[in-house]
């Protein structure tokens, strides 16, 4: 099987979850996978040009696509949406086709309704891929609005590597990291600090991310006066563990949203979650069940939800245990047979 996705050192839930994947599946016997970066790294001064490095990267990867693809049985494409879908899994399509490869399109954008009803083209091509997979329900609901059949296999998270602490007594340490991106609305959740800050001031913010909105967003930390934020920039996978452990309470502030791995990593080391209810968000995380949320970019809310935790720690306790079982949901245990099977079942159909 050839798995065709971004590669570390992009650091993001695609890239995560492709280098989980790879590493579980060299472990099934009978299954050999490879990765096709969509990233492929060569001519490395030339990296860090933005727009040179797509104009290089695209006729390498359409190139390694060509050589390597005829030699696997299942071809399967992680995708996002916009213009990553036309010059990620559109061309991975036509080599796939080219050859009578069977496809698996691995569809994790939150942005599919959008992409989906602006970009009317895409749901034809979408159609042509063998099995559509999506790693949320909420994404199987989308699709069906468009016609279109997919079923969900969820991410997975290797919550070994986490420990978990029932936080008896919460302390004022708070967590966000999304990438520094429009859609992940990191300044609300700097807004929803000042809030917290206001009413417990002791509390601190470590922010975990990078991205276009960096400079904003240091701009905007200062000019709310916020203390005790400390913004710790792109930190690595499997440094991330260690980070959890450190905070108490995961504050999430996306305006567009999947399945975000990072809830499901805040759930395994024992973080309640106070999160907007963006996106798939509600289908993970059930309001006052297995954590607090408010709406899109109502910093108030958010910053209301956070300080319920410290005026009922009962609340605070309940919402750690049952996140924690709900994890269970998540491990590979659970995912691994969906995936087997159908590797195992486009295999048998060439």
């Amino acid at each position: 099987m050839l798995l065709v996705a971004p590669a570390l050192p992009i650091v993001g839930g695609q890239s995560v979850q492709a280098d989980r994947l790879m590493r579980r599946l060299s472990e099934v016997p009978g299954i050999e996978v490879e990765l096709q970066p969509i990233n492929p790294q060569f001519l490395p001064k030339f990296q860090r040009i933005k727009y040179l490095r797509t104009l290089l990267t695209i006729p390498k990867y359409i190139m390694d696509l060509l050589v390597r693809v005829p030699s696997f049985d299942v071809i399967h494409i992680f995708s996002a949406s916009y213009t990553s879908f036309v010059i990620s899994p559109t061309p991975a399509l036509a080599v796939s086709k080219l050859y009578r490869k069977p496809t698996i399109l691995n569809y994790r954008s939150g942005e599919a309704e959008d992409h989906l009803r602006r970009w009317r083209s895409a749901v034809p091509t979408i159609r042509r891929f063998d099995r559509i997979v999506v790693p949320s329900r909420y994404l199987v609901d989308v699709f069906s609005m468009f016609g279109i059949s997919a079923e969900a296999i969820f991410n997975f998270v290797e919550t070994e590597r986490f420990r978990f602490r029932k936080r008896e007594h919460l302390r004022p340490v708070f967590l966000t990291n999304r990438n520094f991106e429009a859609l992940y609305n990191v300044a609300c959740a700097l807004r929803s600090f000042k809030g917290i800050q206001a009413a417990i001031a002791e509390a601190r913010l470590i922010v975990v991310g990078d991205g276009p909105e960096r400079t904003s967003l240091h701009e905007l930390a200062g000019s709310l006066g916020l203390k005790g934020i400390d913004f710790r920039g792109s930190v690595r996978p499997e440094q991330m563990p260690a980070v959890y452990d450190e905070a108490d309470v995961y504050l999430n502030a996306s305006s567009i949203d999947n399945m975000p791995n990072s809830i499901i990593e805040a759930f395994s080391a024992g973080l309640p979650v106070v999160s907007t209810n963006a996106g798939g968000i509600p289908y993970i995380v059930e309001h006052e069940c297995t954590g607090l949320l408010s709406e899109i970019d109502d910093d108030e809310g958010l910053a209301r939800n956070a300080i319920r935790l410290f005026d009922e720690p009962s609340l605070a306790g309940q919402l750690i245990t049952e996140a924690r079982n709900e994890v269970e949901r998540y491990t590979w245990e659970k995912v691994s047979d969906q995936w087997i099977e159908l590797y195992r079942s486009l295999a048998a159909s060439r």
